[in-house]
C-alpha cells in the first residue's frame, strides 16, 4: 500500500513539472506578438521614408535623427521577441522534452538547450545586447553640456566594451573547457 502511494505521489510530481507548458506557451505569444508590433512599426517607419529626398536640409536631418532613434527601437523590438523565444524553446527543452526537429536540423545550435546554464548564457548574452542597444538609444539623444558629461558617456562606453570582452572571454573559456572534456 505504501509503495503504491509513493509511486502515485511521485507520478503526481513528476507530471507537475508540466505547468511549465503555460510559460512556454505565453513566452511563445508574447514573442510573437512583439515580433508582428516591431514588424509593423517597421512597414510604417520605411513607408515614412518615401519623401526623404525631396526634404529641405533641416527637415532631411530631422527626419534621419527620428530615423535612427526609430531603428534603435525596432533592434531593441526584435532583441526582446529573441530573448521570450529562446526562454520560450529552453523552457520546454529543459523541463518537457527535447525538441527532435532541432537535433535533426543542420541549423545553427543556438536555440539547442542542453541545460540550465545554456539557457541562462543565451539569454544574458541577448540581455546584454539589448542593454547596449538602449545605451545607443539614449547616447544618441545626448546633449553635452560639460566635460563631466562627455568623461562619463566615456566611461559608459568603456563599461559597454568591457561587458562585451567579459561575454567573449567567458565564451571562449567555456569551449576551451569544453574541448579539454572532450579529450
Amino acid at each position: 500500500m505504501l509503495r503504491l502511494i509513493e509511486w502515485i505521489f511521485e507520478g503526481i510530481l513528476w507530471n507537475s513539472r508540466l505547468v511549465v507548458l503555460v510559460a512556454v506557451v505565453a513566452s511563445l505569444i508574447v514573442s510573437l506578438a512583439v515580433f508582428f508590433v516591431t514588424s509593423v512599426d517597421v512597414y510604417y517607419l520605411v513607408s515614412e521614408l518615401g519623401h526623404y529626398a525631396g526634404l529641405e536640409q533641416g527637415d532631411r536631418a530631422n527626419l534621419h535623427d527620428q530615423t535612427i532613434k526609430h531603428v534603435v527601437q525596432v533592434i531593441d523590438g526584435y532583441l526582446l521577441a529573441t530573448v521570450l523565444l529562446i526562454f520560450s524553446l529552453g523552457l520546454y527543452e529543459l523541463f518537457i522534452s527535447r525538441i527532435d526537429q532541432a537535433d535533426d536540423s543542420s541549423a545553427s545550435r543556438i536555440l539547442s538547450i542542453r541545460n540550465l546554464d545554456d539557457l541562462k548564457n543565451r539569454l544574458a548574452k541577448v540581455i546584454l545586447m539589448i542593454l547596449v542597444v538602449k545605451f545607443f538609444d539614449h547616447a544618441i539623444g545626448m546633449k553635452f553640456e560639460s566635460a563631466t558629461g562627455m568623461l562619463y558617456f566615456a566611461g559608459g562606453i568603456a563599461l559597454v566594451g568591457l561587458a562585451l570582452f567579459l561575454t567573449h572571454a567567458a565564451e571562449h573559456h567555456n569551449a576551451k573547457s569544453g574541448d579539454e572534456k572532450r579529450h
